[in-house]
């Protein structure tokens, strides 16, 4: 019912390839230890569930809801479920490990944080329950105590033990989760779609991260549920216009006009500093089972695993040795920063880092001026048939061919830097340097719900209009490189 029973050895024998360390904590039905995953030395967060405390139907109901859903997800700001192993007396399940704790913890350490970091971990938060509601999972139960912080800062929503699939036509009725953050029609007892009761609890969490107190709080419950129904809260005067403007948005008592994940993905304050990896929806568990990452698994073959085995698991997402060892390399090794594709920064950022001297930059502008057609219109796109990789190696050509520095911070994410020199005659045969500028950029391939690659380059710093005349050389560049390629094929 859990997950895959490994059979009645003794609990060494199941547990193999862990070592268990401290006690991290106690829930309800057992205690969570951190462990060392044995064949790739990264670290794991272990429930341990007692059979005995599970004999209750609603805490079994409980465990496995949350089984069932954390399996299905895949998710950079969802907690990963790396495998669930059963034993006669306890149940244990294997999660990934977030150092830096709750939520929670953090805003009270730090009191109300600045619109900057808060929109960071509001945006992760979102992005984790937009893909939840994608799948269709209403979690039912966000706070802060449920969102976990990476050692990066990261989120990581957690606790699915309360949230429920949601089907077409069909309401929920049961009153659920923490009361400070459940919306007026939970604890009216009114019937709910789910999506809607979780943007009510993003409201409230996204007020205690600018505030540092809680919207809603009474200690007399009966009072807290008017205050709710009523939805009657103070703004303070320090919150900027824009979240001044979001949270009532998000705070209104009626759910039919209260606004969706959609609509607050379009608002200003939302988009203000958006990653460009959380711009468009992550793609789901299937579609990102067909893009194995190849460096990883030649990495678990070395650990004495038959490829053919391993492809097989993953591809059909049967939990066993080989497929925990490949996600606990792909999770750690490949980290979202800020790609589409899964691109993260590795542990070391290795290779493609071209050494930069400015000072022997040639002279680019007569390549830029002699070369561009003077009708010239912006194009908005081209066709390319290709794979990603290929596409990327083809950029990187032309990238280079225009002297344009670059190191790589994902496998299609890299940042840029281009010097454009500007130069004038001093009547004898030599030139002078007249002005220098530099711009610095951002290139990303990400991939669009319709199976489409998207070339995205986005300015960081310099010159507007250098900028802009740097990007009509690469596209003319890549276009001249795409159709040399159409002609060798030919």
């Amino acid at each position: 019912m859990y997950g895959t029973d490994r059979g009645g050895g003794s609990v060494d024998t199941l547990l193999q390839n862990y070592k268990l360390g401290k006690t991290l904590g106690h829930g309800s039905f057992g205690k969570v230890k951190v462990a060392e995953h044995v064949l790739t030395g990264y670290k794991v967060a272990i429930k341990i569930l007692s059979r005995r405390k599970l004999k209750n139907p609603e805490m079994e109901e409980k465990v496995r809801r949350e089984i069932k859903i954390c399996r299905l997800f895949v998710h950079p700001h969802i907690i990963r479920l790396y495998e669930v192993i059963e034993t006669p007396l306890d149940i244990y399940v294997v999660m990934e490990y977030v150092k830096s704790g709750e939520l929670f913890d953090y805003i009270v350490e730090k009191g109300r944080l600045n619109d900057n970091e808060a929109r960071k971990i509001f945006q992760q938060i979102i992005s984790g329950v937009e893909y939840c509601h994608r799948n269709m999972v209403v979690h039912r139960d966000l706070k802060p105590e449920n969102i976990l912080l990476d050692s990066r800062g990261n989120v990581k929503v957690a606790d699915f033990g309360l949230s429920n699939i949601m089907r077409d036509g069909h309401f929920l009725r049961t009153s659920c989760g923490s009361p400070n953050y459940a919306a007026p029609e939970v604890v009216s007892g009114k019937l709910y779609a789910g999506p809607e009761i979780d943007v009510w609890s993003c409201g409230v969490i996204l007020y205690a991260l600018l505030c540092g107190t809680l919207p809603f709080d009474d200690e007399n419950i009966p009072n807290l549920f008017k205050k709710i129904k009523s939805g009657i809260y103070t703004l303070p005067s320090h919150l900027s216009p824009e979240a001044r403007d979001l949270i009532p948005r998000m705070l209104v008592v009626d759910p039919m006009k209260r606004i969706t994940i959609a609509e607050l993905r379009q608002h200003h304050w939302f988009k203000s500093q958006l990653p460009r990896y959380l711009a468009v929806p992550a793609p789901d568990a299937t579609d990102q089972l067909k893009k194995l990452d190849e460096d990883i698994i030649t990495k678990v073959v070395n650990m004495g695993f038959a490829r053919s085995d391993l492809t097989r698991s993953l591809q059909s997402r049967v939990q066993d040795d080989a497929t925990v060892a490949y996600y606990l390399l792909f999770d750690n090794q490949t980290r979202v920063v800020g790609g589409y594709l899964g691109a993260g920064i590795s542990e070391s950022l290795e290779g493609n880092l071209a050494a930069m001297n400015i000072d022997n930059v040639p002279d680019r502008d007569h390549l830029l001026r002699s070369n561009l057609p003077g009708e010239r219109k912006w194009q908005v796109g081209m066709k390319i048939t290709a794979s990603p990789r290929d596409i990327m190696t083809q950029i990187l050509e032309v990238l280079r061919s225009l002297n344009v520095c670059w190191k790589k911070i994902g496998p299609y994410n890299i940042k840029c830097i281009w010097a454009h020199l500007l130069y004038e005659n001093d009547g004898i045969n030599s030139a002078n340097i007249r002005s220098q500028n530099v711009v610095k950029f951002e290139i990303q391939l990400y991939k669009t719900p319709d199976d489409r690659y998207l070339f995205d380059v986005q300015r960081v710093k310099g010159p507007q209009l250098v900028f802009l005349d740097f990007c009509a050389a690469l596209i003319l560049q890549l276009e001249t490189s795409i159709l040399y390629t159409r002609s060798n094929c030919l």
